[in-house]
């Protein structure tokens, strides 16, 4: 009996296994991807065990968390606003993990004063125009002509973004680089000038199909089955219903909307404890090893890594590229730059807008809270949202 505990004894302290908790946003297809990645590290890591807790109202529940004191290990940080938010309350710990490999902006966006405090493990181009190659020809990346865009905006605690981004690409393809950072950064107003112009330029794009939009989900939108017989989607590959046998020149394919200027996105993950089985866990999400899984899971995840050059998928390989090229300014999403409030905010503006409200009450609210929270100083501000590209 005694030999009989004390192998027991043995086996149990053999067995003790440390446990990872991580909060993220993702579900379906998606989660897969992320889940195949997690089950690797942990094969290669017998001791972990990494927790998802899975959220779609993921900054709400990340504040009142923080807040309450009963942080998760690692998050999913959805916004530039919310990596320099974390960091400047000190939140978020500085990581040791090299992100060389990355490229601009993805890279700098999760650094501040020489440190890593956020990783992109998850990147997204959404200055697409996605069209049916066996029905339509190639839309012009101009926004010219008349077409029936597929629009929904509904997306749970962050419905609304869909629009944000449509006006954040014509602010960028229209006003260029240097309009679009001012706005971000909260140097230009919303209620007059390209913003304002931005605004009323969208609504006339979309026409008839803002109606019943709010209520549309974001993704459903672009299905080709639906009746309303829309031709052409805006977004990243991730927003849209395909799966991979779709996607492809002859079926599913894109144009990007500008010919140099890309609005781009990424999830990047961040650490709010001391524990060191997280400092293992994301050092193997940064890693060219964990990426090159990633993206060729379900899901059609993209890699800010220059190092992950192989895709299954040849339409999503393309688009890995354009992240790669040299000749494209790439620009983080406005809305992702900008505090978490305004953000909010804004993606609020959007639902009210194609419910049919004047635009000039809505951009002038916008300028007010702008006004009341302001934006984080220079010194704690992230660095430039846009890579700067080669002369062509």
């Amino acid at each position: 009996m005694a030999l009989g505990l004390l192998l027991a004894s043995v086996a149990c302290g053999g067995t003790e296994r440390s446990k990872v908790t991580i909060m993220v946003p993702w579900s379906g297809t998606e989660f897969q991807a992320f889940y195949a990645v997690v089950k690797d590290f942990e094969r290669g890591h017998p001791g972990i065990d990494v927790e998802p807790q899975v959220t779609r109202a993921l900054t709400q529940q990340l504040d009142a968390a923080v807040g309450a004191g009963a942080r998760p290990d690692l998050a999913v940080l959805p916004s530039v606003g919310a990596i320099t938010k974390y960091r400047a309350e000190g939140a978020l710990r500085k990581l040791d993990v090299d992100t060389r490999a990355y490229v601009q902006p993805f890279r700098a966006l999760g650094m501040h004063g020489g440190e890593v405090y956020a990783v992109p493990v998850k990147a997204d181009l959404k200055s697409l125009i996605w069209y049916d190659a066996r029905s339509s020809e190639a839309p012009s990346p101009t926004w010219s002509g008349h077409h029936h865009w597929c629009l929904g905006l509904e997306s749970g605690p962050t419905s609304g973004w869909p629009g944000a981004d449509w006006i954040a690409d014509l602010v960028l393809s229209e006003a260029g680089v240097d309009t679009y950072t001012d706005w971000a950064s909260g140097d230009a107003e919303w209620a007059e000038g390209p913003v304002a112009e931005a605004w009323t330029a969208w609504g006339r794009l979309m026409g008839a199909g803002l109606k019943g939009a709010t209520a549309r989900n974001f993704r459903q939108a672009a299905d080709s089955s639906d009746a309303r017989g829309c031709s052409l989607s805006h977004g990243s590959l991730s927003a849209m219903p395909f799966d991979s046998t779709q996607v492809s020149d002859e079926q599913y394919t894109y144009v990007p909307s500008s010919r140099d200027a890309l609005e781009v996105s990424a999830d990047f993950v961040g650490k709010f404890t001391r524990n060191e089985g997280a400092d293992a866990f994301i050092r193997y999400l940064a890693s060219t090893e964990a990426q090159r899984t990633w993206v060729n899971q379900p899901g059609f995840a993209v890699s800010a890594d220059r190092q992950v050059t192989e895709y299954d998928n040849a339409t999503q390989g393309r688009i890995a590229g354009i992240l790669r090229s040299p000749y494209f300014a790439l620009c983080f999403s406005a809305a992702d730059a900008m505090d978490p409030d305004v953000s909010a905010a804004f993606y609020r503006a959007v639902l009210d807008y194609a419910n049919g409200k004047e635009p000039g009450p809505l951009l002038a609210a916008l300028d007010k809270v702008q006004r009341q929270l302001g934006y984080l100083s220079a010194e704690s501000a992230p660095t430039p949202l846009c890579s700067t590209p080669k002369p062509r």
